[in-house]
C-alpha cells in the first residue's frame, strides 16, 4: 500500500511541473528600517532565493468592440 501512494504521489508531483520553466528569483533581505541586511562573515547583503514556474505567453487576437 505504501508503494503504490509513493508511486502516485511521484506521478502528481512530477505533473504538476510538466508545464512552463522554472526559473529561480533572488531578492536581497531588508530589515525593518529598509536596509540591505549584511552577512558577518562576508559583509555582503543576504539573499532571499525562491523558484518560481514561468509560462509561455499565448499569442491570440483581439477582442472586437462591441457596437
Amino acid at each position: 500500500m505504501k508503494k503504490v501512494l509513493t508511486i502516485l504521489s511521484i506521478a502528481i508531483s512530477s505533473a504538476a511541473f510538466a508545464g512552463g520553466e522554472m526559473k529561480e528569483v533572488c531578492r536581497d533581505k531588508v530589515d525593518k528600517a529598509g536596509k540591505p541586511v549584511l552577512d558577518k562573515k562576508t559583509n555582503k547583503p543576504v539573499q532571499a532565493c525562491k523558484k518560481i514556474k514561468v509560462h509561455k505567453k499565448l499569442k491570440g487576437t483581439e477582442v472586437p468592440v462591441k457596437k
